[in-house]
């Protein structure tokens, strides 16, 4: 089966070293990010909102327990979207349906004015669309590839292509959100996730049979005997591989995404926001760097594509050169605003989630040479290293946040702790979720690859749901252990799973057989 879907020599041409079906996909999943981060980085904020700020009022409970629910079924869904892609419908079709689904739940929630149903019917079309988006992008990334030592650097390219989009989202919709209007804010990245399907729909010529559903596979499906074929010991030794990182990323996670709860509550109501003379005028200089340095450089990716495929797929380039004209227009119009107004200015709750994303399409393509060289350490190193790096993360938070008292609602500390906590944070991440990506597509039979990316996903499902429910319970941690110490715990459970995965280290290499 390998040798029919990995097709190398037929992707032509290449992009920075790279097939360009990569680049294309690195752009599909920009804007489904676009999508994911967009509405993250509005939904605790919308929901807490008093209702004269056009919000719901809702306590920091309620709003964690329905962020828990929406951010965890994202990653559910992909379990049953990956079976789906690998039984019936093959990558591609999956994908284009999946981005449907999420248009229509964008549209859906833009209008939440007109009643909570269409609120929560948008909520669910997001997390159907994504079910059968996720999975099958990752497995499609893959499949470009024949050679399995570049995957490492392949799939850190496509995290940043990841985090282009969890940037533009965060940025662009969390200024909309919470200047303009949540509907706004909302329906905006509908409009992006509209554009990446038909930039999708229409570079089928890149990609030959790659994320089809091909007649083989089908007739192997059809064929008990093969249907029921046995893993071999070599298989399963690779699945327990996979099955063993997959529980250190329900860790990961856990933590992680306190940066869409915890973390955010933590800038909205404690961290001194309000800038004014020359600190304004820094701020606004940085946040211009902040802003235009990566739409520059994922602009000139764009250029490249366009330069290399322009003729093969040129109404696919057209939309997404569209889609980049109406984001520059965009961003010229938000800093505008910013420079006009550099007396004082109060920097938006939601501005500290694009720094995870800033750093990672800086550092992104620094890591993936790292990954490319000799200096290359091994699937439970890296998990380790991510884990220490997350862990010292909350440690700033947690030194931060020690003059404030126990059961204190609001505070005014220094927004230092929480750009180091971010920056700590991404350095993990890239350490963890794009090699974790690579090592499921490495060790996965392909016969059950869409099943193993949904797997791995369900991974992040069970940690962004414990995630939230800890958030949740920020208010009553808080009573009995101070900021301080809620902080403090995230700090000392991935520490303590850095410790116990190199521990296994051993143990993992010799069930990976060779991958690393």
């Amino acid at each position: 089966m390998m040798s029919e879907i990995t097709v190398d020599k037929k992707i032509d041409p290449k992009v920075l070293n790279h097939p360009a079906g990569l680049f294309v996909l690195f752009f599909t999943e920009m804007w489904e990010r676009f999508s994911y981060y967009g509405m993250r980085a509005l939904l605790v904020l919308f929901l807490v909102s008093a209702l004269d700020e056009g919000g719901w009022a809702w306590s920091r409970e309620d709003a964690g327990v329905l962020y828990a629910w929406y951010s965890s079924l994202v990653y559910f869904t992909p379990l049953i979207g990956g079976y789906i892609a690998d039984r019936l419908t093959g990558a591609r079709t999956a994908i284009v349906g999946g981005a449907f689904l999420m248009t229509l739940g964008h549209l859906s929630l833009a209008f939440e004015f007109v009643g909570q149903w269409s609120f929560y019917l948008g909520l669910t079309l997001l997390v159907l669309g994504n079910g059968l988006f996720k999975p099958n992008i990752s497995t499609m990334v893959g499949d470009l590839y024949k050679k399995e030592s570049k995957k490492d650097s392949a799939y850190t390219i496509f995290y940043m292509g990841i985090n282009a989009g969890a940037f533009l989202g965060i940025m662009l919709c969390g200024y909309v959100g919470e200047t303009v209007g949540w509907s706004y804010g909302f329906g905006l990245a509908g409009i992006f996730m509209l554009f990446g399907l038909l930039q999708f729909y229409f570079s089928k010529a890149l990609f030959g049979e790659i994320g089809s559903l091909h007649k083989k596979a089908v007739k192997h499906t059809e064929n008990k005997a093969v249907e029921k074929e046995s893993l071999t010991t070599k298989e399963k030794d690779r699945l327990i591989a996979v099955s063993v990182f997959a529980i250190f990323t329900i860790v990961f996670w856990w933590a992680f995404e306190q940066a869409g709860s915890s973390m955010t509550i933590f800038a909205k109501d404690y961290t001194q926001r309000v800038l004014t003379g020359e600190w304004a005028t820094l701020f606004v200089w940085v946040n211009f760097f902040l802003t235009v340095v990566p739409v520059i450089i994922v602009t000139w990716v764009l250029g490249l594509l366009v330069k290399q495929t322009f003729s093969k797929i040129s109404l696919s380039n057209s939309f997404l050169m569209a889609s980049f004209v109406i984001i520059w227009a965009i961003v010229i119009w938000k800093l505008y605003g910013e420079f006009s107004s550099t007396d004082q200015i109060e920097v938006p709750a939601s501005w500290f989630g694009i720094l995870n994303s800033f750093f990672i399409i800086a550092f992104a393509p620094l890591i993936s040479k790292i990954w490319d060289t000799k200096f290359n350490p091994s699937g439970p190193v890296k998990f380790a290293i991510a884990m220490v790096l997350l862990g010292a993360g909350f440690g700033f938070l947690a030194y931060g946040s020690m003059s404030i008292k126990s059961g204190v609602a609001e505070a005014s500390v220094s927004m230092f702790w929480l750009i180091a906590a971010y920056f700590l944070h991404t350095m993990g991440e890239l350490c963890l979720s794009p090699i974790g990506l690579s090592y499921v597509s490495k060790l996965s039979p392909r016969r059950l690859i869409g099943l193993m990316f949904g797997v791995w996903l369900f991974a992040s499902f069970i940690g962004n749901l414990l995630s939230g429910y800890t958030a949740s319970s920020i208010d009553s941690l808080n009573e009995m252990m101070g900021l301080s110490g809620f902080f403090l715990l995230f700090t000392i459970i991935p520490v303590g799973a850095a410790v116990i995965i190199l521990a296994m280290s051993n143990f993992l290499k010799k069930r990976m057989h060779g991958v690393h």
